[in-house]
């Protein structure tokens, strides 16, 4: 307690500052320069502000600032930092805004230190760019400390190239700066770069390596599965006496786990004297990530038995969420756990569950899970979303993202790409033009994922124009990104564009994969490059030693098939390296159908009836092509095997949007409001084509109901139902797009070339295996599908 009686001088009341070591202590020492006259001393009340802010009390701080009538630069600066400190970011960059409008005072390095370290805690990239800009206008020095923040804010909003750019402006570094770029580049998973950067590091020979620089770098290797490097990393944390830091050790665990070292990992845990809970959730996720369920569970028990208690990390290292397959058992188990010690409502627990329970196709757990979250991260929405995508659940997925577009969590670019994925999948056109307005309207930043993922969309919803714009304007390509751009090409039947592509993609220098051969086979079959389908067949068992896999046969098969060479096609079968599997034979029946050559397929039906006896599809190519040849015994008997297994086949639909509005015809639909628009329509369709010289194709109609029974069957096929709506709600020349859940039957072919010619329309119809479109009587597949 310090008397009355005693009066302190200056640098004793800067002591007892200093020397505080609570509040109250502080609280005291303040009423003394009230007594003695300090309180208006800049000097003292800087420092006291300074201590105050150590101490958490930014009220207090901020009351002490207020009574100073002109605060001078350091004491703006002193609260600055504290209110940056104590995570107030917004009150500190409040602070420098009343600096800027209401004082004559200039901004120095120390003032857009604090600033810096507010906007990476603001997480405002806005005001992180506008602090930058006002630097270089005051033309602030970019010393360690200042480009220290700089880079750290960079790093926070997601923007690493700006964060090495003014790095590398920095004319002083220090390991703490070195140490920055490299887990920055880390948490931004830019591994390689984070490699990149402890290479120059080590190279430079500027600064020592610490114990911290080997751990930055550690996760990046681990993702990179870079063992060989990781090994080096070893051998440097022994020869400078960091190997027994137990961090260093668990950071070596998780590089031999994820390398698939699983026997190195163990051997460096025993290192451990005394692990903790770090070591422990290294470990279990380490035998998680190798398939070794039984070994996390034991060190699980073993880890409770020491004494240790559990958190969320270890429950999400328990989760066999890279290998779910066989263990819905134990990941019910996990999630039992996980409510009884409190956990489950975590956001990291609750999202890798749920993202366990949609590989496993669990979604109605998954969904439970989700909403009785208290808390939905974005990481959470976004497995929601990309496990209803991947399952096939679109409209869950579409419905989940309107959801999260009126709660406080905004998406990010994983976001954006699974529900593209989503769009893709519906061929919903304008719903993807939607999604893509959000990503410029909320100027979420773009990646290669996010603009592979757009070209996707625009390819499978039918705007081939729009893909390639796309794709041209993309300044990085990566593998998927080309082969996503062959494909649409495939998809639309032009074959030789997608060649054109493949060509290019070579000569970038991007090394294809077995996707990218599967693509550019896909596009040749579509488009009858029998030819060129052999040659890069060949090339790539040839020059790029790929074994080739079902699907590639598959396609090799349906290339000779669509030609007509079914002989060609049955030898190529026959002398596979692999046992024919049903996809193969599958297409061979299809092309048999085309080419009506019953004698091979009687062959490949047999071969199928073994394989996969079950799947009606196959019982329905063979009765129509019986059909098609008027053996009409055959196709009755087929069909009676069919009922007598109570096969059902899958019903034929059509989608349509209208005014963003989806609509699903069935054949002979009779639900829609304006039925009789619709089928009046249709009757003056047929009327007017028949005059054009269109004639009804009921050659694998049932044979046994009379020749004008026959035409009225394949008149309201759902596709027909779905363009006669569509050209009674449109206006005149608007272009027609339907999505048709089987391939597209000869009649309906034929019908809408007849419809675009005698309409004047566009007609795109996608179908089960690619894209139509007809225009002024011809369509784009020439007729070859």
């Amino acid at each position: 307690m310090i008397s009355r009686a005693y009066f302190p001088s200056k640098t004793q009341l800067k002591n007892l500052i200093n020397k505080s070591t609570s509040l109250s202590q502080l609280t005291q020492t303040h009423t003394q320069l009230l007594i003695n006259g300090f309180h208006y001393d800049l000097a003292i009340v800087t420092g006291l502000t300074q201590k105050l802010c150590d101490f958490n009390a930014m009220r207090y701080a901020h009351s002490l600032f207020l009574s100073i009538e002109k605060p001078d630069l350091f004491l703006y600066n002193a609260l600055m930092k504290g209110f940056s400190s104590n995570k107030m970011h917004k009150d500190s960059i409040l602070l420098y805004t009343h600096l800027r409008k209401n004082t004559q005072l200039q901004p120095n390095n120390y003032t857009f230190v604090s600033l810096a370290s507010a906007a990476s805690g603001f997480c405002d990239e806005r005001i992180g760019f506008s602090m930058h800009a006002q630097a270089i206008v005051n033309a602030i020095e970019l010393d360690l400390y200042f480009g220290g923040a700089l880079v750290d804010f960079y790093f926070k909003v997601w923007h690493p190239e700006s964060a090495k750019k003014v790095f590398d402006e920095i004319p002083k570094r220090d390991t703490v700066l070195w140490n920055t770029m490299v887990s920055g580049f880390v948490k931004n998973c830019y591994f390689e770069d984070s490699v990149e950067v402890f290479r120059d590091m080590f190279a430079s020979g500027e600064c020592k390596l610490d114990a911290t620089t080997l751990l930055n770098v550690l996760p990046a290797l681990a993702e990179l599965q870079d063992l060989r490097l990781g090994i080096g990393i070893q051998c440097l944390a022994i020869k400078f006496g960091f190997f027994k830091h137990d961090f260093v050790l668990t950071g070596l665990i998780s590089l031999y786990s994820k390398c698939g070292e699983i026997e190195s990992a163990k051997l460096l845990f025993e290192e451990i004297d005394r692990p903790d809970l770090i070591a422990f959730n290294a470990m279990i996720s380490g035998y998680t990530c190798n398939g070794k369920s039984e070994g996390a569970v034991k060190l699980l028990t073993k880890m409770l038995a020491s004494g240790q208690k559990v958190n969320s990390s270890t429950i999400v290292s328990l989760i066999p969420v890279h290998r779910p397959v066989g263990h819905l058992l134990l990941t019910n188990c996990i999630h039992g756990f996980s409510v009884k010690y409190g956990v489950v409502s975590h956001p990291s627990v609750s999202t890798a569950l749920i993202t366990v329970y949609t590989r496993l196709n669990e979604i109605e757990c998954a969904r439970l899970l989700f909403d009785e979250s208290p808390e939905k991260s974005l990481a959470s929405w976004n497995a929601m979303i990309s496990g209803c995508t991947q399952t096939g659940l679109t409209e869950m997925a579409i419905s989940l993202f309107r959801e999260m577009q009126v709660s406080e969590v905004n998406p990010n670019p994983v976001t954006v790409t699974s529900i593209l994925s989503a769009c893709a999948q519906l061929g919903s056109l304008s719903l993807g033009k939607w999604v893509h307005n959000l990503v410029k309207t909320n100027k979420i930043k773009s990646n290669i994922f996010l603009t592979t993922a757009l070209i996707d969309m625009y390819a499978k919803c039918g705007s081939i124009v729009e893909a390639r714009r796309l794709f041209d304007i993309t300044p990085e390509k990566n593998e998927v990104t080309w082969n996503v751009m062959i494909c649409g090409y495939g998809l639309h039947g032009q074959g030789h564009e997608a060649l054109t592509i493949f060509k290019d993609m070579l000569n970038s220098g991007i090394h294809p994969t077995k996707v990218t051969f599967l693509s550019v086979l896909y596009a040749c079959s579509h488009a009858g490059l029998v030819q060129e389908g052999d040659e890069i067949f060949s090339s790539m068992v040839r020059d790029y030693k790929l074994e080739p896999i079902t699907e590639h046969y598959a396609c090799m098969v349906d290339i000779l098939g669509r030609a007509g060479q079914l002989e060609k096609a049955l030898e190529f079968i026959n002398r596979m390296p692999v046992g024919p599997q049903p996809a193969m034979w599958s297409t061979l029946l299809g092309a048999c159908k085309i080419h009506k050559n019953t004698e091979i397929a009687r062959v490949a039906s047999e071969r199928l009836f073994e394989l996969e006896s079950d799947n009606v599809g196959h019982y329905v190519l063979l009765s129509n092509i019986y059909s098609a040849e008027r053996n009409y015994s055959e196709a009755a008997s087929v069909r009676q095997v069919v009922k007598t297994k109570k096969l059902e086949k899958t019903p034929g639909c059509t989608l349509i949007e209208i005014n963003e509005t989806p609509y699903v015809f069935k054949s002979g639909d009779r639900s829609h409001p304006l039925t009789a628009e619709i089928y009046a329509k249709l009757d003056k369709l047929t009327a007017k084509m028949k005059e054009a010289g269109f004639q009804t194709e009921t050659v694998t109609a049932l044979h046994d109901v009379e020749e004008e029974e026959k035409e009225l069957m394949v008149k309201v096929h759902s596709e027909k139902l779905a363009i006669a709506f569509g050209l009674i709600s449109t206006e005149p020349g608007t272009e027609i797009r339907i999505i048709k859940n089987l391939r597209v039957c000869l009649d309906c072919h034929t019908a809408t070339k007849f419809i675009s010619k005698l309409t004047n329309r566009v007609i795109v119809v996608r179908d089960a295996n690619r894209f139509h479109h007809f225009k002024d009587g011809e369509c784009s597949c020439g007729d070859y599908w």
